[in-house]
């Protein structure tokens, strides 16, 4: 059981950073390349990157309940300290993903209908623009924010430097 837990918690940090990185550095800005642009034009592709990024948090939201299920359970069945720290920056993740998911997007796919919509006046179009600027950054600091909270999960779940308190996690019980 031991076994499967690091397996699981390992997996589990690994897949979630990769996936973090690659929504980050790659997917996302695809879809506001030129060629996506050219192909779809400026308000599809944005309509694109919505339904993604719908998708996106809710694998944070999987991933950050398997974390913590992970810690818990590391807790409890091997005696592993329980690092307050760690459960608040994870707690911190999961509340990002919530944010983001239930407020942020749903808002940013309204001002984005606004902003693209026929029959909308040129100063709500500039004002849909300059808000949905505003939550569009403060959506981009909250991804690096939670792209560092997990390297240093990551970094965690693979340095396991606290023993466990009633046995060794190197020991092979059979």
């Amino acid at each position: 059981m031991i076994l499967v837990l690091r397996v699981v918690g390992l997996l589990n940090a690994a897949v979630w950073l990769g996936a973090a990185i690659f929504f980050t550095m790659v997917a996302a800005p695809a879809f506001f390349s030129p060629e996506m642009t050219h192909l779809l034009g400026r308000a599809y592709s944005g309509a694109a990157a919505q339904i993604v990024v719908k998708r996106y948090f809710i694998f944070h939201l999987v991933c950050s309940a398997v974390a913590i299920a992970h810690l818990v359970l590391e807790w409890l069945y091997c005696g592993k300290p329980l690092h307050r720290w760690l459960l608040y920056m994870l707690l911190g993740v999961l509340g990002a993903a919530l944010l983001g998911g239930f407020v942020l997007t749903p808002k940013m796919k309204q001002l984005h209908y606004v902003m693209y919509a026929r029959g909308v006046t040129p100063a709500q179009q500039t004002q849909a623009r300059s808000t949905f600027g505003l939550l569009h950054g403060l959506s981009q600091v909250g991804n690096l924010a939670v792209l560092a909270g997990l390297l240093v999960y990551f970094w965690q779940v693979n340095n396991p430097n606290t023993p466990m308190r009633f046995f060794s996690g190197t020991k092979f019980r059979g």
